[in-house]
């Protein structure tokens, strides 16, 4: 019940407050009354107080400071990214639940609904920038479920450019302006080049960027995935891992290099919100991919394809895409500003039921979205109507205070108190068990670049796009090569398309008269390791043997569960006996251990060290094995340090190998055989050499 008018109540005032922003949403110019901030009525907005006509301003006029003080503090930061884009609203409605996989309550039944909101954008580009250029989109959905509000922070591609979350601040960088001539990449492309050189395994989003998808004909025509791999579990605690697909059901539009300087610089905000406003209702359908720890396991094993590398796709034959759901959007935002450019997408904002893998860049997002969003529109940016919850229940925390507390929570107790206590829901999953286990020393770590990095670029090149497709796409790529002024650059990325097709590289080089490296084995790159190369002073990022001096490294084990003391015991024996020429021995108890385990992926070190399992007493051995008998075996990839030149190796034996300097496992010209693997049923991901 509102509030009288002649209730001078505080709390009469709080009430007409809250009930005043929808109020004033919608309010029409003819009953708004012109005010100053306060509330204060003025007879016209142009006037000024002053001493005569020709005299200077009066300090009192509050209202030319009060307007002219708020106007220096209009903006906010842009985007950092994503800073161009454009929003609706709409709903979303559960056409096929997904209850037998996820407990989310908005998946439970036919016919579920929530309110939706939706922000779609480029990604380089200013807040001014063209809504046509080459570049990805953003495809953000804000889900107010009776759970909390759920934030799908997805872009309009499977894929991206990187797959070490260190790399994103650096290659946004090279997307935006020169910090010495403040040109973009669209008058001189060297800095898009230089990076994407560099760090190869960028190669399956430079694919489809320079395609026919890296300009779609606006918002409505494009496809939304999470890239990411997500977790989903159900109510007996059994979880899956999960791939989310938002298919356009308009279907996919492009618009080529050439027809794009034909439209307006803001065509997509503008063919999204007259499409809305005329009716033309733009929908999606939500789809999911999903897959066992055993499957994922089974994915690396025999196509090495790593669940958490957003650098590559899940084949859908073997996934088939399941449908969940669909969007619509049907109410255009009223006040941009207050609908579009405050909406904060996190996407750590998560239901009941849907939980982040051990995707390294995923992991480094939950961090970095609400950061960005606590410095551009302040620590309490949820209380902000559009990102606000809208739950079946009454929300609290001991969250209160900062700038711009709408919301504080009134009387209630700032901590957990005995007297007033807040209700609690009960834990509905066992974290310990959807969560995984994770046992392993400290690591710096750095991916590499592999053959199968190429697999699906090539894919695309040889299955997915026509002849007129590939024409399109050297013309793309030639066009954004003729705007580096360094051929450098240029050589090393006709290389890496070399890798995915002799063709690509020989029709570049021929529009672009600039002859490429022959491939990548004779690089090095300053961002990835180069698996590549027998070159040991091209193999790791930046030359950092070379740099060094050569040096070698050990492996060192440390108990994981599951793995027990001989276990590791029998893995030193098998590297002692390889190190000591018996490689078929080696190979052979390197299997057996391996048949006897749970285990997940393969992946082989750099060097390791042996052990002489005769300093063993045998006593000891036999108690050993006998509690091997007892446990399950699970081996994972350890920290690899430096040993310095010319020192002794623990355990090494023979003439030639008492003394290591400079020669590492990759110096032995016989391959190694697959004897380190790690758990991926616990989410624990290693792809790369350590350094």
């Amino acid at each position: 019940m509102a509030p009288s008018a002649t209730d001078t109540s505080f709390a009469a005032h709080v009430a007409s407050q809250f009930q005043s922003y929808e109020s004033d949403r919608q309010a029409s110019s003819k009953e708004t009354l012109y005010t100053t901030s306060n509330g204060a009525p003025v007879p016209h907005p142009y006037e000024t107080q002053r001493c005569g006509e020709n005299g200077p301003l009066l300090l009192q006029d509050f209202h030319l400071i009060d307007l002219l003080s708020h106007f220096d503090r209009e903006r906010i930061p842009e985007r950092v990214v994503h800073a161009k884009g454009s929003g609706a609203h709409g709903y979303f409605e559960c056409t096929d639940p997904l209850d037998d996989l996820c407990l989310a309550d908005i998946f439970s039944e036919k016919g579920k609904k929530c309110s939706v909101s939706m922000r779609f954008s480029t990604v380089g580009g200013e807040s001014g920038s063209y809504d046509l250029a080459r570049d990805p989109r953003g495809f953000s959905v804000k889900l107010r479920t009776d759970e909390g509000n759920w934030d799908m922070v997805f872009n309009n591609t499977p894929v991206f450019f990187l797959r070490d979350p260190a790399k994103f601040p650096h290659f946004i960088h090279t997307q935006k302006r020169d910090p010495s001539t403040h040109l973009t990449h669209a008058d001189d492309s060297f800095m898009f080049w230089d990076y994407l050189s560099q760090n190869p395994e960028s190669i399956h989003q430079v694919m489809i960027l320079m395609g026919d998808r890296g300009i779609p004909k606006g918002y409505r025509f494009m496809n939304g995935y999470s890239g990411h791999t997500f977790k989903l579990v159900n109510k007996a605690g059994e979880w899956v891992y999960c791939q989310i697909h938002l298919k356009s059901m308009q279907g996919i539009q492009f618009v080529t290099q050439e027809e794009s300087a034909d439209y307006s610089p803001d065509f997509s905000q503008k063919d999204l919100y007259e499409a809305i406003q005329n009716g033309d209702y733009p929908k999606w359908t939500l789809e999911v991919q999903t897959m066992t720890p055993k499957e994922a396991e089974e994915l690396w094993e025999k196509q090495k394809i790593n669940v958490f590398d957003l650098t590559h796709v899940w084949p859908q034959k073997q996934f088939p895409l399941r449908k969940v759901g669909e969007f619509t959007l049907n109410e255009n935002a009223i006040n941009y500003f207050a609908e579009v450019e405050q909406i904060a997408f996190n996407p750590s904002h998560l239901p009941p039921g849907v939980e982040p893998s051990a995707d390294p860049v995923l992991q480094s997002r939950l961090f970095s979205y609400p950061d960005t969003h606590r410095h551009r529109l302040g620590v309490n940016y949820q209380q902000l109507p559009v990102n606000a919850t809208r739950t079946g229940y009454k929300f609290g925390n001991f969250q209160r205070d900062g700038q711009m507390a709408f919301y504080n929570q009134g009387a209630r107790p700032n901590y957990l108190s005995s007297i007033d206590p807040i209700k609690f829901r009960p834990r509905t999953v066992d974290l310990d068990k959807t969560h995984g286990h994770f046992t392993g020393e400290a690591i710096t770590f750095l991916t590499e670049i592999r053959p199968e990095d190429f697999n699906a670029p090539r894919a695309l090149w040889r299955n997915v796009f026509d002849e007129p497709a590939r024409e399109r796409f050297i013309n793309n790529v030639t066009g954004k090569m003729k705007l580096c002024k360094q051929e450098e650059p240029l050589k090393r990325q006709i290389a890496i398309f070399r890798e995915v097709d002799p063709e690509i590289a020989e029709r570049l080089e021929k529009s672009t008269g600039i002859k490429g490296y022959d491939g990548i084995a004779q690089l090095s790159f300053n961002g990835t390791h180069n698996g590549f190369t027998s070159d040991e002073s091209k193999k790791l990022a930046n030359g950092i043997i070379a740099n060094k001096g050569k040096s070698a490294y050990h492996l060192r084990s440390t108990m994981n569960e599951g793995l027990s003391q001989p276990a590791k015991l029998r893995l030193r024996q098998a590297w002692n006996l390889w190190y000591e020429g018996d490689k078929d021995t080696a190979e052979t108890k390197a299997r057996e251990l391996l048949l006897e385990s749970r285990l997940g992926w393969f992946h082989q070190a750099d060097m390791a060290d042996g052990m002489d399992m005769d300093e063993l007493h045998e006593a000891q051995i036999e108690e050993m094995n006998k509690r091997l008998d007892a446990e399950e075996a699970g081996i994972i990839e350890d920290d690899l340090e430096d040993v310095p030149d010319g020192q002794e190796v623990p355990g090494r034996s023979g003439d030639s190998q008492d003394t290591v300097i400079g020669m590492g496992i990759d110096d032995i010209d016989e391959p190694l055989p697959d004897i380190v693997r790690y758990q991926i049923g616990s989410g624990h991901k290693k792809d790369g050499n350590s350094v």
